[in-house]
């Protein structure tokens, strides 16, 4: 019975520290316990908050000094979140963009190896 009980405390201190923290409403120490910020990127992030809510992640990107979109997406994976919402990563469209862009230049560069070959057939068959 005891360790049941030690468990179900363990599991809600686990599910406490893995517990979204808000970049709008959370305080220093809220903020330090999130992987990835420290004591100076959380002074950044409240003077930066001194001025005004962040409205969305891009804001959050643009005002906090030393924040990317890649940080930003691994502190959206530990835990961090803008008026609730996680991290959505511009990247992964960009990723999918540049495949999409590699399909096209394939594609092309397919037809423009073929047309030369149909070319050469059409020049062919007019010498006969």
């Amino acid at each position: 019975m005891l360790k049941k009980l030690l468990a179900i405390v363990l599991m809600l201190f686990t599910a406490m520290a893995m517990a979204a923290v808000d970049v709008n409403k959370a305080t220093d120490a809220q903020l330090d316990s999130v992987k990835g910020i420290g004591p100076g990127t959380s002074k950044i992030i409240l003077a930066e908050r001194k001025k005004g809510h962040f409205k969305d992640w891009p804001d959050f990107i643009e005002r906090v000094k030393g924040v990317g979109e890649a940080r930003a997406a691994k502190l959206s994976e530990a835990g961090l979140t803008v008026n609730g919402t996680a991290y959505k990563e511009a990247t992964a469209t960009k990723k999918d963009d540049k495949k999409d862009a590699k399909a096209t230049t394939t594609t092309a560069a397919a037809s423009a190896a073929k047309a030369p070959a149909s070319s050469s057939k059409a020049a062919a068959s007019a010498k006969k």
